[in-house]
């Protein structure tokens, strides 16, 4: 209730992407194993991010 109206800062942002990433890459490591790389590839350069904010 209280973070109703809270902004996420870049760092919670980073998180929530790069956490959805990770769930669509284990999703398609079954099945489509190119496209299960490139979205690994993807995570792999948010994760860069959140490390380059610490």
């Amino acid at each position: 209730m209280f973070g109703l109206f809270k902004k996420n800062t870049e760092k919670e942002k980073l998180q929530k992407q790069y956490e959805k990433l990770m769930a669509e890459w284990h999703k398609l490591s079954t099945t489509n194993r190119a496209a299960s790389d490139i979205k690994y590839a993807e995570a792999q350069k948010i994760l860069d991010q959140l490390d380059a904010l610490k």
